[in-house]
């Protein structure tokens, strides 16, 4: 990772010296947060430049919902909702991600103007997703993925979660660089909500720091999640509604920035900008202020350093304080 942040830049994407924001356009009628508000093309591209105005720094554009439970589209279909939002939006100078678990979706988006390629399964969805990213050279995210969230899939199951997913994410990682990606094109995403419960989700944002020793930028998709609603509702109460999960989203996202994550992935944009600037405000200002003394450091014209003269002179007094006494007698 080498951009003046810490965080990783991504080949192939513009670099920015803070934590970046993913907008999400979501060209479906049924995704868990928003399904349908932007399912048309002219709809979804109004979406898309709006959140830009609000301060995101790219958009990711999915066709397909990866809900618990949901059916999956076909892939004509899928290319019909995502390839003209992306098109046009490109047009506009917009830097978009396409979100798609297939190779036929990427490449076809990719040809469209989208640059990075956001896939949940990391390439295991598709086999060919990974001779085409390779091929067209786009940036690429892999995410930690345990199967489709139906069955027993919903509900993972971990010894020790922050330890498997690193682990898991790894050895795809690897299989990944085989296949051709370039490692300077890599982004790792710890999967939040994907075969995971609430703890999870909590244990890997409490310690992103074992991910980003991969040493590979890392994307974290928490915005509006379950886990959020779970924390929200507290051990009794019912958890909020997904679009009520905003402002634990931007909290989140301060969170992530301040610990190093290349992007976050929101649906409402403004309030997460807002927060990674401030956290990359406080990193600057961290940066710029001197050291604090240690106790105990003599520092010219310091506590210690003016201390001792002082102790000294002190003693020199009581000295000779002590040996006019003893004359006296």
């Amino acid at each position: 990772m080498s951009n003046q942040s810490g965080r990783g830049r991504v080949a192939g994407l513009p670099v920015w010296d803070r934590c970046a924001v993913m907008g999400v356009v979501n060209v479906t009628p049924d995704s868990f947060s928003d399904g349908g508000r932007w399912f048309d093309t002219t709809t979804a591209v109004k979406h898309g430049l709006d959140l830009v105005a609000q301060g995101a720094d790219l958009v990711d554009v999915g066709g397909e919902s990866t809900r618990p439970g949901a059916t999956r589209v076909d892939e004509a279909e899928e290319l019909r909702r995502v390839v003209p939002v992306v098109r046009q939006l490109a047009a506009e100078g917009v830097t978009i991600s396409v979100d798609t678990m297939r190779a036929r979706v990427a490449e076809q988006a990719l040809a469209a103007g989208a640059a990075l390629v956001n896939d949940v399964s990391g390439g295991l969805a598709d086999p060919d997703m990974i001779p085409v990213v390779a091929a067209t050279g786009a940036p690429f995210v892999v995410m930690h993925w345990r199967g489709f969230l139906e069955g027993g899939n919903v509900r993972g199951v971990y010894a020790d979660v922050v330890t498997e997913v690193a682990d898991e994410l790894h050895a795809r990682v690897e299989a990944v660089l085989e296949g051709g990606v370039a490692p300077d094109r890599v982004v790792v995403d710890p999967g939040l909500g994907f075969s995971k419960d609430a703890e999870h989700d909590l244990a890997l944002l409490a310690r992103l720091d074992r991910l980003l020793g991969l040493g590979y930028p890392v994307l974290v998709a928490a915005s509006r999640k379950r886990f959020l609603g779970r924390v929200l509702a507290g051990p009794e109460g019912a958890p909020p509604p997904a679009r009520e999960r905003d402002a634990a989203t931007a909290a989140v996202s301060a969170l992530a920035a301040h610990a190093g994550a290349w992007a976050v992935r929101v649906h409402e944009v403004r309030a997460t900008a807002d927060a990674v600037r401030v956290a990359r405000a406080v990193e600057q200002a961290r940066a710029a202020a001197p050291a604090a003394a240690t106790p105990g450091d003599a520092t010219p014209g310091g506590t210690e350093a003016s201390a001792a003269p002082a102790r000294a002179d002190h003693a020199d007094r009581s000295d000779r304080s002590d040996r006019s006494a003893e004359g006296a007698r």
